[in-house]
């Protein structure tokens, strides 16, 4: 049997003023032996949203890119699908509670798209979805592997009573129809998710949390209706879909009770409003970033003591609210933020994190670099680096996703890469290209990440380095490790990780001789 392997992610972001030349010295301690979370095995996600092209702000991002308009069969964006084989898709979005399903008899003739309207939610009126446009996505989802969560109308049949409060309990007529449709087409839904940004304060519209958790009992009742013969797994229900506010979604769990939600879900836009400039700023400080971390571990702690039986999820982050910022959210700098949430959503026991969008508003979707296992990192700076210095802010954007993937289960590429070595680490270099922040091209180890001639992915091959080799990580980078790991620590780093705890002399000797103790 091969040794364990995983992957290490370091996520840094020096000080703008800190010069690229300037080296500083530290030990990367990973505590291997016990895992402290664990991911979904399809922990990467992207969502296609509702928004309407003529969404506009301080731009108008979305274009032909929204659930009703997205060309499904565009090449490349079935590649790029594909080659996450699987990728999870999270259909929802603002408009989501707006939605009329094109069929049976609670549905409208005929069936339009969303249109502008000054007494609509969010400026715009009910839009169709019609059943020759759901054929048409779920076509897309099929061929390219996709796994899908699908966020239903959770306002349908409620009435408004003032400001951002909607009574009433939920009708389901519409959404059975869809359902019932969907299953007779024998298109795959993984997870129906209910309502999007009613919880707590709401956005826009708010819903209380004791008629939303009564509202998920009568959605899983008739899920479990309507699933009784499926063969293949039943779908799950995902809530609320919205910003976390901690004693809505704690009653939520407690109203809804036992194994009726399997997911709670939250959204996350910590970067401020798209259109402010100073966004770059919150990106490269790590301690704004690092502030959301109180959201993720309390959405922990509510699942922990409310509804241990759910797990929790990120159904929507952008970073930056109101379509993304068009100066950096589509650029390398903006990986800093993306990663850092990938890390930080794993070590609180994040199953799922959907990054908004897949297509349209101004995003990037990173490379899938994570897994499913999460372990403790700790940065040790050496004892000539001062608190003060880049090393203090480093210790703040170290975060650790990985999976433990033995040699035999490699692919035959793997295997002619490193051969019978297991000595070996994979290093992946990111980035930006002629060293532009705000460059839409990253490179990988210096090879621009561009799709090639025939629209395919480009290969996302790493660099082979000793395992005793140090790692040299140039400012305003990112860098992944993957290196092998087992129950036998190697000897440089066991060194360095006792060599506080040993005499001056007997480390002395340990160094000299290490080679006779080499596994």
């Amino acid at each position: 049997m091969g040794r364990p392997w995983f992957f290490l992610i370091l996520f840094l972001s020096f000080p703008i003023g800190l010069l690229s030349k300037e080296t500083v010295k530290a030990t990367v301690v990973v505590y291997g032996a016990e895992a402290v979370a664990e991911t979904d095995e399809n922990f990467v996600c992207a969502t296609i949203d509702w928004w309407h092209p003529s969404k506009c702000g301080n731009q108008c991002p979305f274009g032909l890119s929204y659930v009703l308009n997205l060309d499904t069969n565009h090449p490349h964006l079935v590649k790029a699908i594909r080659a996450f084989d699987p990728l999870r898709i999270r259909i929802g979005g603002s408009l989501q509670d707006q939605v009329i399903y094109g069929v049976g008899n609670s549905s409208v003739s005929p069936c339009l798209e969303f249109q502008e309207s000054e007494t609509g939610l969010f400026g715009f009126s009910q839009g169709c979805l019609s059943m020759n446009r759901w054929d048409e996505l779920n076509s897309l989802f099929n061929k390219t592997g996709a796994i899908v969560t699908f966020g239903l109308n959770a306002l349908h049949g409620r009435r408004q009573i003032g400001g951002q409060e909607w009574v009433g309990a939920w009708n389901s007529s519409n959404a059975r129809s869809f359902i019932e449709y969907t299953i007779s087409r024998g298109h795959r839904i993984d997870s129906w998710e209910f309502g999007n940004e009613l919880c707590g304060t709401g956005i826009g519209a708010r819903v209380g949390a004791k008629q939303y958790g009564e509202d998920v009992i009568a959605l899983k009742a008739m899920l479990d209706d309507l699933y009784v013969n499926y063969t293949n797994k039943k779908p799950s229900v995902v809530a609320p879909g919205g910003f976390f506010d901690q004693q809505w979604y704690g009653e939520l769990l407690r109203v809804s009770g036992p194994s009726v939600v399997g997911a709670i879900s939250h959204h996350i836009y910590n970067l401020g409003a798209g259109v402010d400039p100073s966004v770059i700023d919150r990106i490269l400080d790590p301690s704004h970033l690092g502030r959301i971390a109180e959201t993720f571990r309390d959405v922990q702690l509510t699942v922990q003591r409310n509804g241990p039986w759910a797990s929790a999820w990120v159904s929507e982050a952008g970073g930056a609210y109101n379509g993304g910022s068009r100066l950096f959210s589509g650029t390398f700098v903006d990986s800093f933020w993306y990663l850092d949430q990938l890390g930080m959503a794993s070590i609180f026991n994040t199953k799922v994190y959907c990054r908004q969008t897949l297509v349209g508003g101004v995003t990037l979707l990173f490379i899938n670099l994570s897994n499913t296992t999460a372990f403790d990192i700790k940065i040790q700076p050496n004892s000539t680096v001062q608190t003060k210095s880049p090393m203090y802010e480093l210790k703040r954007m170290v975060k650790w996703v990985g999976k433990r993937a033995l040699n035999n289960g490699w692919t035959s590429k793997q295997k002619k890469l490193v051969g019978e070595e297991t000595s070996k680490r994979e290093e992946y270099h990111l980035t930006p290209k002629d060293g532009q922040l705000r460059t839409q091209t990253m490179l990988l180890n210096g090879s621009p990440l561009e799709l090639t001639l025939d629209g395919d992915i480009p290969a996302l091959d790493p660099v082979l380095v000793s395992e005793g080799a140090p790692l040299v990580i140039p400012g305003r980078a990112s860098r992944t490790v993957n290196r092998p790991r087992s129950p036998w620590m190697s000897i440089p780093l066991l060194l360095s990780a006792i060599a506080n705890q040993i005499a001056p002399a007997t480390k002395a000797a340990l160094d000299q001789h290490q080679d006779a103790y080499k596994d």
